[in-house]
């Protein structure tokens, strides 16, 4: 990215994932970023952070940021050398006032680029199951603006002839002034009975579509932001967004970032609406001196024992770091909880020996007991500062020369995301979800009062983790068994709650 130079970037319709490849990595480059509301706050946690992040939206009822300000904030840091992002919803150019922004940056000597992001326009009515064109339907579309300043201003459209002009018809911020431009769409020649779909909330979990006439709109109940389609399309039913099992449920989850992203997807891809509240992150240990005294000595290893991802990831960068390779492990056998770790380690082209067919430490540590004689047996556990004691201690029980490695520590963010904050004032979370104990007693020490929590339904990874939530006074809806524990089965225990009959 260049310094000193500001990027006008389309952020989408607002499903985040259809942000464009160029689009993130120029958010994640960025010292200043210039955000308005139409853009999904969630792409802002892609920002590194240091970034300077500036809300310029202007919304109805409240103090408005004028474009003049957002102009001048543009200049001002560009001058200073920072990169700058426009971060602008939908495309910067299609009725979202790039044009003028590119225009004062050129004037002010300031270098810039546009980088297209999908409209509105386009995305909504797909997402709706609505085709802009159609073979044999429709052969063109026309996008316009349905404002109050565009109905009677100098450069008014002219809907009497769009009404003649035929084709599918896509009217962005018309919802107030629908009479008028379904009058004189009609006037114009459009027939009454042409179908009309207004698509609310487009490609966000909140999303609904209406199904209307052209001499039924001025009644239909409409509200912003919404997406209008006019036009025989608009007929056409192809939905498959509004099908999704989790379509408008707001499901919080509170793993750390770097571990959410699998969680999140998931979740995010059955339609639920995922507010990402991290309340872990991960650091590396005070002292690497006791796992790389262990990893320098791995030929006095017979086994390896991972707890989760996180310790075989932080593992594995130390031993490279430390000049070593898969080699080093030719002779020692490896144990893993969890389907998740256990695909963690064949990543690094390793295979697991030992897995609990209960996924806690005390099921990992039954299969110990079951291979017999494990007196004088050389266990080394990679895991966090933190952790349960069972294993070890089970382990050195029965004989076994247990050593333990910290290769990372869990570290209680500062802050909790203002979206979450909002959500649990206004009881408007369907369902919390935690993956650890501690991501259970940061939630708790983070919000101070646990009023707000105990009004929640839980989603817990599995008992050891429901236990915690449940000592806080939660209340644990969905929990696998010991013997299901992961991810995968998590989003389906979840599923299936939401389905199930009579459910609100």
């Amino acid at each position: 990215m260049q310094k000193g130079c500001v990027y006008l970037v389309g952020a989408g319709p607002g499903d985040p994932e259809l942000l464009t490849v160029k689009g993130l990595r120029l958010i994640q480059a960025a010292d200043v970023i210039l955000y308005d509301g139409l853009a999904n706050p969630s792409l802002l946690l892609n920002a590194k952070p240091e970034c300077d992040k500036i809300s310029v939206e202007k919304k109805p009822g409240f103090e408005r940021v004028q474009q003049d300000d957002t102009n001048q904030l543009l200049v001002d840091h560009a001058k200073l050398g920072k990169c700058v992002v426009r971060l602008k919803g939908g495309d910067p150019v299609v009725f979202g006032r790039g044009g003028e922004e590119a225009e004062v940056l050129k004037l002010a000597g300031i270098p810039f680029e546009i980088v297209p992001g999908i409209s509105s326009a386009i995305a909504a009515p797909a997402y709706a199951g609505i085709p802009v064109t159609h073979r044999g339907v429709s052969t063109h579309f026309t996008v316009v603006t349905g404002t109050t300043a565009e109905l009677a201003g100098q450069h008014k459209v002219n809907w009497e002839l769009l009404g003649e002009a035929g084709g599918t018809l896509l009217i962005l911020m018309g919802t107030r002034n629908r009479a008028e431009i379904a009058q004189r769409l009609v006037h114009g020649g459009r027939s009454p009975d042409t179908p009309v779909a207004a698509v609310y909330r487009g490609t966000l979990p909140t999303q609904k579509t209406l199904r209307t006439t052209l001499q039924h709109l001025a009644d239909a109940d409409i509200s912003n932001p919404s997406v209008i389609v006019v036009g025989a399309v608009a007929g056409l039913d192809f939905s498959w967004f509004e099908l999704q099992p989790l379509l408008g449920r707001r499901i919080a989850v509170t793993r750390a970032r770097t571990q959410a992203s699998d969680l999140v997807t998931q979740l995010s891809a059955l339609g639920a609406d995922v507010l990402e509240v991290p309340t872990i992150e991960i650091h590396p240990p005070d002292s690497w001196a006791d796992a790389d005294q262990a990893i320098l000595e791995l030929d006095q290893t017979d086994w390896l024992v991972f707890t989760s991802t996180n310790g075989v990831d932080c593992f594995f960068d130390r031993v490279f770091g430390l000049g070593k390779d898969i080699r080093a492990f030719a002779q020692i056998k490896i144990a893993a909880i969890g389907a998740a770790t256990k695909e963690k380690v064949r990543s690094y082209h390793l295979n697991v020996d030992l897995e609990p067919k209960k996924n806690v430490s005390e099921g990992l540590l039954a299969e110990f007991a079951a291979l017999g004689n494990l007196t004088g047996s050389r266990i080394l556990i990679a895991g966090p500062e933190t952790k349960r004691p069972v294993l070890s201690d089970g382990l050195r029980e029965v004989g076994a020369n247990v050593r333990e490695a910290v290769v990372y520590k869990t570290v209680q963010p500062k802050v909790l995301p203002k979206r979450f904050k909002e959500a649990i004032d206004n009881n408007d979370t369907d369902l919390i979800t935690f993956t650890s104990s501690s991501t259970v007693t940061n939630l708790v020490a983070m919000l101070g009062d646990t009023t707000g929590l105990r009004a929640l339904n839980a989603a817990c990874i599995g008992p050891v983790t429901a236990k915690t939530a449940e000592t806080y006074g939660l209340n644990v809806v969905v929990q696998p068994n010991a013997s299901e524990i992961s991810i995968n089965m998590l989003v389906t225990k979840i599923v299936d709650y939401f389905n199930t009959p009579g459910r609100v």
